[in-house]
């Protein structure tokens, strides 16, 4: 057998009679074909799961929510329970909306239950003459309005400003009063009747997951049973509430957490729209009610020796300071807020100021007290010291001629408040039982609060600790503190305005 090789044959590229395929004539290796097999398999698995989803989604349909239902035994006591655990938790940050749309209006601060007390700033565009800070302590309204401040609300600064504070009144029923009604009503110092809730309609809506964890949505009545804007009922109280018709439209929502915590109510009462209050449990700072409120809460308690013995040598101490410059702010009724300055001389036992009623900035009212009693005149603001209604002048020297007014003692609060700062520097034993309230600031000068009840008033000294008197209060009969700031200072002589004779020789007595 020949096995030597056969020479190569020419091939004729022209010659197109045999295949020019190149490839292996054993075919692809086993491992090729395997992976061909695996991308095939995964191409399948990939559109069988495409498929699946589009169908998957086509067909999905989420889970219904839970039906609304009667409250159980439990939340029914969780809810009794609420206004007892707001009490207990003292206080809270709140956001409220009050309205919508351009009427809206937009409360944000703080809510003290333990004490009755409200500190919030009002804006959105529909505050109104309310827009600025506001406080409230029990039924007293304070406001410092801000007519330019910007119409997006932030919460206040925690040391309130000192000035421009004024007392106001809301018509019951009308604009914010019922917001600020509802706040304060929902603390209470024992539960509200757990099966009367029950009985009252009130039911689990649904639930819900707020910044401090998941809630219940409940509907019920208002806490108490009654409508923070309903004639004549105060809040907490157990009168029913009017139904259908009524001021509630509708079951108010509480987002209730397990611990019988509120964090949200939303409800609409008539004539005010829609409200929703939002609360921050965490936000739960101490507040300061401002000076027309009684200032910031101290621990009343008898008075040192040390606070004795200056308290008892104040008079001769002021009968030998001679005299101050006084300073005066006095919410003497819910629409009538006084201003004023001028001169005090306990030597001779005079004073002399202009007062500015803030309702009739024009106007002023020089008050004059001397040994023979008071006299009064209203004149024109240039012609009683200038300045503004805030803060006016002094009044002019000499005082000018006039239709003045005499009586031989006044009953209205400014009488009663100059009168007890003249009588300061008169006998100690005149005075009524003393309680330190707490120490504070004045005039850049730590003071004792001491507080001091007589027959006609209920007074407050604020004494430095040289014996010096730098403030009197008095509570007035709104249920305010007036302030008589005095700095020790020169003053003027003054001398007492002539009394005009009656015919008979005798003196004529006028009106206050």
């Amino acid at each position: 057998m020949d096995t030597s090789p056969k020479p190569a044959r020419d091939i004729d590229p022209g010659d197109t009679s045999r295949p020019t395929d190149t490839a292996d004539p054993a075919g692809p290796s086993p491992a090729s074909r395997r992976r061909r097999t695996i991308l095939l398999m995964l191409g399948l698995t990939a559109v069988t799961s495409a498929t699946a989803l589009v169908i998957g989604l086509l067909s999905w349909a989420p889970d219904p929510p839970e039906p609304a239902r009667p409250l159980t035994v439990a939340e029914g006591e969780r809810l009794a329970a609420m206004r007892v655990t707001n009490l207990r938790d003292l206080r809270a940050g709140v956001h409220v909306t009050v309205g919508a749309g351009a009427a809206r209006t937009e409360l944000v601060g703080w809510v003290d239950w333990s004490r009755t007390l409200l500190y919030l700033d009002v804006g959105g565009p529909g505050a109104g003459a309310e827009r600025g800070l506001l406080q409230r302590a029990g039924p007293l309204l304070v406001i410092r309005p801000d007519p330019a401040a910007v119409p997006t609300p932030a919460a206040p600064p925690l040391v309130p400003p000192a000035d421009r504070w004024r007392l106001h009144h809301l018509a019951p029923g009308a604009g914010l009063a019922p917001v600020l009604d509802l706040l304060l009503g929902l603390a209470a110092d024992r539960p509200d009747p757990a099966q009367a809730l029950r009985d009252s309609g009130a039911r689990w809506v649904a639930r819900d997951t707020v910044a401090a964890g998941p809630v219940d949505v409940l509907e019920a009545p208002l806490p108490g049973g009654t409508s923070p804007a309903a004639s004549g009922t105060a809040p907490g109280s157990t009168a029913p509430t009017t139904r259908a018709g009524g001021d509630v439209d509708g079951q108010p929502r509480y987002w209730l957490d397990q611990d019988a915590r509120l964090h949200k109510l939303v409800l609409r009462l008539r004539d005010v729209g829609s409200i929703t209050v939002t609360l921050n449990r965490a936000d739960r700072p101490t507040l300061r009610p401002v000076d027309a409120l009684g200032g910031r809460p101290g621990q009343p308690r008898a008075l040192t020796g040390a606070e004795q013995d200056r308290l008892d040598r104040l008079p001769t101490r002021l009968r030998a300071q001679g005299g101050a410059a006084l300073t005066l702010t006095a919410p003497t009724g819910t629409d009538t807020n006084l201003r004023g300055a001028g001169w005090l001389n306990w030597t001779a036992r005079t004073a002399y100021l202009a007062a500015a009623d803030l309702g009739v900035p024009d106007r002023r009212t020089l008050l004059r007290r001397d040994t023979a009693g008071l006299a009064r005149v209203d004149v024109p603001a240039a012609a009683g010291g200038g300045g503004t209604a805030e803060t006016p002048g002094r009044p002019p020297l000499p005082p000018p001629a006039g239709a003045w007014r005499f009586t031989r003692s006044g009953t209205d609060d400014l009488s009663l408040l100059v009168g007890a700062a003249v009588a300061a520097a008169g006998s100690s034993g005149q005075r009524g039982a003393a309680v330190r309230v707490r120490e504070d600031v004045a005039g850049g000068r730590t003071v004792d609060v001491v507080e001091l009840r007589t027959a006609d008033a209920r007074l407050r000294y604020w004494i430095d600790r040289v014996g010096s008197l730098r403030r009197l209060e008095l509570h007035t009969a709104p249920g305010a503190w007036a302030q008589l700031d005095l700095n020790p200072a020169s003053v003027p002589r003054l001398t007492p305005v002539p009394r005009p004779a009656a015919p008979g020789g005798t003196r004529r007595p006028g009106a206050p």
